[in-house]
């Protein structure tokens, strides 16, 4: 029996992951806007946040092929969505969706399961870093100088931050090489290639590539010859002892569960809590340049969790920028108004230059 999914536009907000890491910050986020529907594997972790936001709670685990029904007015998916179950399950029922969540690989599947699927609601993949926030401010940018030719993103991974176990997963895909454009042309590089040093926020920080979803994305939506992201860490010392395993080759022989935990456990070491550090440049066909380092105290999953608010105010047509149906990527125009107002307003430092 497939999940049941019905749209009803008095109904909940949907938060699929309500009461994680990311889901529990969206749901604070969120609650003053709209009652909420959190959905887990064992609702009575989630008893502690829906007392504090007056939200309902209830199990949905999506590993358990035991059907799931709710009416709704949008889903907002926090966690993995491995079989496509949440974003089916939205769109056969007309329903609103935003996936925070997805890598690249997984949200080019997406696109294609609306392809067999068309949706009549708009299905936002925000998967771009920090819940589309990083798609959404390169476009800001890209607008200001009338265009842009190149995007680089740069990341400072706070090791003390809160964290969820998925915030780690980008490890699995270390020895999997992926397509980029540069230079206008499509080539295939190695993660964790390009090691240099960006300055992000004030700190010398040592980046490599990383595999995301607006490497994918920017060029499609603004014409961009070159998108690259790269990460670092707040501890140099850590990406420096990253870019030496992948020297041994522990990436390409290591890959597949047998060594998942050995991974993830590399990085996945969550603290109480530190800042997101997010560097977008942008440059120009006439050379002109833009830059962008946002700064937010309250640490990743906050910042992830504005993007999925943002997400959420555009597929329900709250913030003047309503998306059409079907599927839309978080830099498709038109641009949610005042991304860089609604992010400080919020307590992110925007510094423009």
């Amino acid at each position: 029996m497939d999940d049941d999914i019905q749209l009803d536009v008095t109904g909940p907000v949907l938060v699929v992951g309500g009461y994680g890491t990311v889901g529990g910050d969206l749901a604070r986020l969120a609650a003053s806007s709209w009652p909420l529907l959190l959905t887990g594997r064992t609702p009575e972790r989630g008893k502690a946040l829906t007392d504090e936001v007056g939200a309902e709670v209830r199990r949905w685990d999506l590993s358990d092929p035991e059907p799931f029904s709710a009416r709704v007015r949008a889903v907002i998916s926090t966690v993995n969505d491995p079989d496509d179950r949440v974003l089916l399950a939205a769109i056969r029922g007309g329903v609103p969706y935003v996936d925070i969540t997805r890598w690249t690989a997984r949200l080019q599947r997406a696109t294609a399961v609306a392809a067999v699927e068309p949706p009549k609601a708009p299905v936002l993949l925000s998967s771009s870093w920090m819940g589309g926030v990083s798609a959404l401010v390169a476009a800001g940018l890209s607008a200001d100088i009338g265009g842009a030719a190149a995007v680089e993103i740069a990341i400072r991974y706070d090791l003390k931050d809160r964290s969820g176990t998925d915030s780690v997963e980008f490890m699995d895909r270390l020895g999997l090489d992926y397509e980029v454009a540069e230079d206008g042309e499509r080539r295939m590089v190695m993660p964790l290639s390009g090691a240099g040093y960006v300055t992000i926020g004030g700190y010398r920080t040592k980046v490599a590539r990383i595999d995301t979803p607006e490497q994918f994305t920017l060029p499609l939506v603004l014409g961009v010859d070159t998108a690259v992201t790269r990460i670092g860490f707040s501890a140099n010392s850590s990406t420096s002892a990253l870019l030496a395993l992948k020297r041994t080759g522990f990436f390409r022989w290591g890959r597949g569960d047998r060594f998942a935990s050995v991974r993830r456990s590399m990085l996945y070491s969550p603290g109480e809590g530190g800042s997101a550090l997010l560097r977008i440049d942008v440059r120009g066909r006439d050379g002109e340049r833009r830059t962008a380092t946002l700064t937010d105290p309250a640490g990743q999953a906050h910042l992830t969790a504005l993007g999925g608010l943002l997400g959420l105010r555009r597929v329900l047509g709250e913030d003047g920028a309503a998306a059409p149906g079907g599927v839309v990527f978080p830099e498709m125009t038109p641009v949610p108004r005042d991304v860089v107002g609604v992010l400080e307003q919020a307590g992110v430092e925007v510094e423009l230059s």
